[in-house]
């Protein structure tokens, strides 16, 4: 049986339960699932602040623990779990190669592809889909400037700018980790947030602005209309079969056009903007809340309210010595 969980709150009146995985600081996606299904937040680490907006949290062996997906399915048999989705990319791989877990996830040779840029880039072109010129060190890239960065990078981390060849090889020998470099594109910014059904169909792809991010992690944007980016994002998701949430980042350069840079089969960062962006009824958590109870939800790319800014900030949560939330405001 799985372990005992660290806090358990009396079940709400919830048909239908979910489970979410690694939920660190994203109290924004428990907090949503919360209002309309049971909550069970993973996550090893006692003080992650979302794990306190799930209605139970538990703390689970280490992802590569042979027993992480015995003790995901003892929760989901105890709690009669009707989705799984992780909110990081670390268990995602982990997740697809388990058909015994309801989890929202991409097949697991998509998983694997898109975990490393490289692959992703590759998989992109061959399937008809604009990514921008990208070689491994020791490949002349075909233009400067480019940026050089880990194949297997998360959250912005270790990317650098390099005007020139030099430069370049400077970063890949700088960059203690495996790296490609691209082709540093023009232009704006743009992610769109997708979700698709356990069929591979997207249902909905909501485009948004980055006007500022941090961490890779968008804090200020626009809901946009467009029409352009959202079928493209829809190309992409069923190209790919995603199931479940993803958010895809392109660049509208002026020159050469629009290509993908970033694809990620998992919640984007600012995840705040398609809640807000949803039309009633239809927020993404309330979609695989309806998806989990076995009920079919049409597509509806395209529906959605734009024109809208968010901007986004730090909160915090008073535990007391033995991890129970206070209550307490800041005074």
């Amino acid at each position: 049986m799985a372990r005992k969980p660290l806090a358990q709150q009396r079940r709400p009146d919830f048909p239908t339960a979910v489970l979410l995985t690694g939920v660190g600081k994203r109290h924004d996606i428990v907090s949503a699932f919360a209002r309309h299904a049971f909550t069970v937040a993973v996550d090893p680490n006692p003080l992650a602040p979302a794990q306190y907006a799930a209605h139970v949290r538990v703390a689970p062996p280490r992802i590569d623990d042979p027993r992480y997906v015995g003790f995901l399915a003892d929760l989901v048999a105890e709690h009669r779990v009707g989705a799984v989705v992780p909110l990081t990319d670390l268990d995602i791989h982990v997740l697809a190669a388990a058909p015994e877990l309801p989890a929202f996830v991409p097949p697991a040779e998509i998983c694997a592809a898109m975990f490393d840029k490289f692959r992703t880039h590759e998989t992109l072109l061959a399937l008809g889909l604009p990514s921008p010129p990208t070689v491994l060190p020791g490949a002349e890239p075909e233009s400067y400037p480019v940026i050089v960065k880990p194949r297997q990078g998360s959250g912005a981390r270790s990317i650098h700018f390099a005007k020139d060849a030099a430069q370049a090889a400077f970063f890949v020998d700088y960059v203690d980790e495996p790296v490609m470099i691209q082709r540093a594109m023009g232009g704006r910014e743009f992610s769109i947030d997708v979700l698709s059904d356990l069929g591979g169909r997207c249902l909905n792809a909501i485009p948004r602005s980055m006007l500022e991010s941090r961490g890779g992690e968008s804090i200020k944007g626009q809901v946009l209309d467009d029409p352009e980016l959202a079928g493209l994002a829809r190309r992409v998701a069923e190209a790919l079969g995603f199931r479940g949430p993803s958010t895809i980042q392109v660049f509208r350069d002026p020159e050469s056009g629009i290509a993908i840079t970033d694809v990620n089969p998992r919640f984007g960062g600012a995840f705040p903007a398609p809640m807000y962006a949803a039309l009633p009824g239809r927020t993404y958590p309330e979609l695989i809340v309806r998806m989990a109870a076995g009920e079919s939800v049409e597509p509806h790319v395209g529906e959605h309210r734009h024109g809208h800014y968010f901007t986004r900030w730090y909160e915090q949560l008073e535990l007391d010595a033995e991890l129970r939330p206070t209550g307490r405001p800041m005074l």
